[in-house]
């Protein structure tokens, strides 16, 4: 797996990197859910863990559970993902009748490691929901996601969501970070 070999080659990768998120943001603040499928691989990990209150100098241990052993908000495969999509695109889900307006802002796009096919990017988020008349929330955090080139396409092989909130105030959680 080749390194990026210039500063240059970095400099566009970045680029690339950034609209291919900027474009991921578009397709789910428009409810592009079956294109959005398209943007992950086969073996997809999208994962969001529960944030813990722990006491100072424990944070890296035990402040985030686990994948595959704790309770999580999400521990999904590209399946569980395709069969929450079709859910909501029923018309017949409780908790998105009528569907949510949602903005996603993304920002502070990162490489931390470039091996192609894949790169490692982090970013930050914020995730604007509006429900109904009155009810509003806004998610709030960082992502480390692992991208794979398939073909001439990026695709997400690896997702963690860490929100900064460690107690949800929302009735339910049908969006997609």
């Amino acid at each position: 797996m080749p390194e990026i070999p210039s500063e240059f080659d970095r400099l566009l990768l970045k680029e690339e990197i950034e609209e291919f998120l900027f474009t991921e943001a578009e397709l789910l603040d428009e409810r592009h859910f079956n294109e959005w499928l398209e943007l992950l691989t086969e073996d997809v990990h999208y994962f969001m863990p529960l944030k813990r209150n722990v006491a100072f100098g424990e944070q890296s241990a035990s402040e985030n559970s686990r994948a595959d052993g704790d309770i999580c908000w999400f521990d999904d495969d590209k399946e569980t993902l395709v069969k929450r999509v079709k859910q909501i695109l029923t018309g017949k889900h409780w908790a998105e009748e009528p569907l949510s307006r949602v903005c996603h802002m993304v920002s502070n796009v990162q490489i931390v490691k470039a091996a192609l096919p894949e790169v490692t990017v982090k970013c930050r988020f914020l995730i604007y929901r509006n429900r109904l008349e009155d009810e509003e929330n806004l998610f709030i955090g960082k992502r480390q996601d692992v991208l794979r080139k398939v073909g001439t396409r990026w695709k997400i092989a690896r997702r963690e969501i860490l929100l900064d909130q460690n107690v949800l105030l929302p009735k339910n959680l049908t969006i997609f970070f």
